[in-house]
């Protein structure tokens, strides 16, 4: 089972990115093959055009782990109540998934995680996060995280404190990931 993890941002000391990783990693402990797609792969990522007769390698060998993917993260940066435009070009990329049967994110589920200076742009974020996997046909996890890295932000704030829902957010992803996985294997037979 392959569970993709798209997100971060060109910073070194990326929240978004470290959220992810932790949320990979434990989704790795639990048995799942993992594959990342951070900040410098997004950054170097062409902006998206569905006129371009060819994908680069490394847009096709996104597209390609998108469509073998059991399971998607998305950990996006909150960047004025939405995610950066990296991040959104990236996403852009699943358009090559529409013709395929099932198209895009269908039948597969999300875990969304938004990271922000302050709650209420990290809400905002998450519900953009579950809006695009709604449209993309995925089913975003139950759970979806909001990382609070303002200083002072109290309880439960930081990639510390967010470390128990991250790691929640993990286990339901790799248990829908199981479960839709063995419906698709019955439905085939």
């Amino acid at each position: 089972m392959l569970i993709v993890g798209i997100g971060g941002t060109v910073s070194p000391v990326s929240s978004s990115d470290q959220a992810l990783r932790t949320t990979m990693t434990e989704i790795s402990r639990l048995g799942a093959d993992t594959r990342l797609f951070t900040g410098e792969f997004l950054k170097a990522l062409p902006t998206y055009d569905p006129t371009a007769p060819a994908r680069t390698a490394a847009a096709a060998d996104f597209v390609g782990e998108l469509r073998r993917a059991s399971g998607i993260v998305l950990s996006g940066a909150a960047y004025h109540g939405t995610v950066s435009g990296m991040f959104k070009n990236a996403l852009d990329y699943t358009e090559d998934l529409a013709l395929d049967s099932p198209p895009y994110f269908s039948g597969r589920p999300v875990g969304c995680i938004a990271v922000a200076k302050g709650w209420q742009a990290g809400v905002g974020t998450l519900t953009t996060l579950r809006s695009i996997v709604h449209a993309l046909r995925g089913w975003p996890t139950p759970y979806g995280c909001v990382v609070n890295t303002s200083p002072g932000a109290g309880p439960g704030s930081g990639l510390d404190g967010a470390r128990d829902g991250l790691c929640l957010l993990a286990g339901e992803l790799y248990q829908a990931a199981q479960l839709f996985d063995s419906r698709a294997t019955v439905a085939a037979k």
